[in-house]
């Protein structure tokens, strides 16, 4: 038995369809004796539209309204998903970043992960149930939301990964791979087969993604 973190990102929740085609990769590992908590997007371009919606109400938004307002994408898709699931005949549990226990500082549309209490998810995955955890956010001590940046919801999945001290992350996603540069600018960019949960968290910080269908190894 493995415990597996996964994330998916929003082109692999981008529809109902996909979603419950991940759902059903989801149910094999289930079936496969493992533990396994999920990590998700926001639904492909929902982020964006919400960002949209904000500057059309006011062109200078605070951004503490602006995190809560884009919060609510990755909600969207951690309750769709836990439904998928279910259907599925599984038991499948969503919860927020503020509910999984993501505890942020207070910088507000790119705040840092302080510290991670998933005691809930823990519980969950004790059981032998499946945990869908929002990504790109959390919450801080005085229980303002808050969201993690560009990449935040790989950052979510590695930190909860670490937490839980998973065997494996595996971060499902529309591009090639975790590289030492940007291989779109970097010609001799190479791509890296294994990586620590540190460095990993600090590269999905910058914007890093890793690649679909192969998962990197994250060295614990």
């Amino acid at each position: 038995m493995a415990l597996i973190v996964q994330k998916y990102g929003g082109t692999s929740v981008g529809s109902i369809e996909r979603i419950k085609e991940v759902a059903g990769k989801i149910a094999e590992k289930v079936r496969g004796g493992n533990k396994v908590a999920i990590v998700v997007s926001a639904m492909g371009k929902t982020t964006d539209e919400l960002l949209d919606m904000a500057y059309k109400i006011n062109s200078n938004p605070r951004k503490r309204e602006l995190d809560m307002l884009l919060a609510t994408g990755e909600q969207i898709s951690i309750s769709l998903m836990a439904m998928a699931l279910q259907g599925l005949g599984f038991n499948a549990h969503a919860f927020t970043g503020a509910q999984a226990g993501i505890i942020t500082n207070k910088i507000h549309s790119r705040a840092r992960i302080s510290k991670v209490e998933s005691d809930r998810v823990k519980e969950v995955l004790d059981r032998g149930e499946v945990a869908i955890v929002a990504g790109f956010q959390g919450i801080t001590e005085d229980e303002d939301i808050t969201t993690l940046g560009r990449g935040g919801s790989d950052i979510s999945a590695v930190a909860l990964a670490a937490y839980l001290r998973a065997d494996v992350c595996e971060i499902y996603t529309d591009v090639e791979g975790v590289f030492t540069a940007d291989p779109r600018i970097v010609d001799n960019a190479r791509l890296i087969e294994k990586i620590s949960y540190e460095e990993m968290s600090e590269m999905a910080s910058l914007g890093a993604k890793v690649m679909h269908p192969r998962s990197i190894d994250y060295a614990k």
